[in-house]
This record gives C-alpha cells, structure tokens and sequence, in this order.
C-alpha cells in the first residue's frame, strides 16, 4: 500500500493560502509563551529583592540516588539563603511522593537542615506532581495567600502564573543554571507546557490529589512567634 504524499497547491493563491496558515499555526501555538512573558514581567525578583513573605515554594527537580538533583540543590539554596537573610519564614517543599522508593519532599526536607533551615520551618508537600498541582495545593490545602515561588529561569514563570491563577499572588525567584543539555531540555519543554499552562489556568481543574486541608504551614508559623 503506497502512502502518497502531501501535494503542495500550485497556483500562487493557494500557496498564499498555506503561508497564512502555517504562519497563524505559529501564531497560536506562540500565544500561552507569550501570556506568561507578559503576565509575570513585574514579578521576578532575585535573592537579593525579593519581598518578605511568611512561606517560600519551592518545587521539586528530580532525584539522584534519592539525592536532590544539581537542578534542585540549587532551588534549595536559594530557598536557605532567603531564610538567613529574614526574607522568610517558612519553606514549603512541593514533589513527587508517588512511590515508596521516590520522595522529594523528605529528600528537600533533609537538604535544608543541613544548610541551616530548621526543621520546624519546613512543610512538605507530597502530592505536588506538577506546577498546578502544587500552586492549588499550596492555596486550598495548606491556606497560603502570598509567597516567593522558587525554580530554574524557565520555568519560574510558569510557576508564578500558576500559582497567581490558583489564587496565591506570587513572586519569583529564578535561579541560576548550567546551560546544559538539562536546561535546554528544560527550555524547550516549556514551550509546550504554556500550552497546558494557559488550559490550567483557564479551567482550573482539581489536582491529582486533593484531601483535607492540613495545618502544617500555620504551625510552622506559629512555632517560631
């Protein structure tokens, strides 16, 4: 059986005709990248700028031998460094807990002790299997209201558009990266997230998991009055 192949129109109206609609397919398919450059232009900050708030997200990157990634050490640094300099109160730590034999939270968790963060000070998200996954989570089941979100250049302003379509005004935090074959990855891939991204936001749906509502960053906050 033969495939036959895509005939080309010939006459110059019908390649006119093609033109204009490859040109609107990039057009359309540009659009969710271009809310979220344009959404989130007046809320990026650094370590150094960044507004005091009672909780800082920080998303999770990946494991290695039950080890934060490079990628997400450094959102944990970050997240420590704003916790020395009072920027914040406390640490909201949102991953991947599906399986028994893979734990973001508790590996963030650990991280931040070592470099200082009290435990205390730390809450543990572990059903964050996305970014709006954890931007509802962080509304609905843990009650912030305002927050520094932090993760890589680009993805920061996925996450902040999320989350403020979620109902948490936020800031964000992007950290610095190794332009690796990681990061273009990483740059590609968002790309095709804005598209799912615009969809979240639009149509808010519930999360992976949802359950009750948990206390755990009101304690946090209340410990260290």
């Amino acid at each position: 059986m033969k495939i036959r192949r895509p005939r080309l129109p010939r006459t110059r109206r019908g390649q006119r005709r093609l033109v204009q609609a490859v040109m609107a397919g990039c057009v359309l398919a540009l659009l969710p990248a271009t809310w979220l450059f344009v959404s989130t232009a007046d809320r990026l900050r650094t370590t150094a700028d960044a507004p005091h708030t009672d909780v800082a997200v920080v998303f999770g990157a990946g494991l290695w031998d039950g080890e934060p990634s490079p990628y997400l050490a450094h959102r944990l640094d970050a997240a420590a460094k704003l916790y020395r300099a009072g920027r914040i109160k406390v640490v909201l730590v949102t991953g991947d807990n599906s399986r028994k034999d893979y734990d973001e939270p508790d590996a963030m968790r650990a991280y931040l002790v070592e470099h200082g963060v009290p435990d205390t000070r730390i809450v543990s998200d572990y059903a964050g299997f996305d970014t709006w996954d954890s931007c509802v989570r962080a509304r609905k089941i843990f009650g912030v209201k305002r927050a520094v979100l932090i993760s890589q250049g680009f993805h920061i302003r996925r996450a902040v558009a999320l989350c403020r379509a979620a109902g948490v005004e936020s800031y964000g935090v992007g950290v610095d990266a190794k332009h690796d074959a990681t990061w273009y990855y990483g740059g590609t891939r968002e790309v095709f997230a804005a598209g799912k991204a615009a969809l979240d936001a639009v149509f808010r749906p519930d999360p992976t998991f949802l359950g009750p509502k948990e206390p755990g960053v009101a304690r946090a906050l209340a410990a260290g009055r």
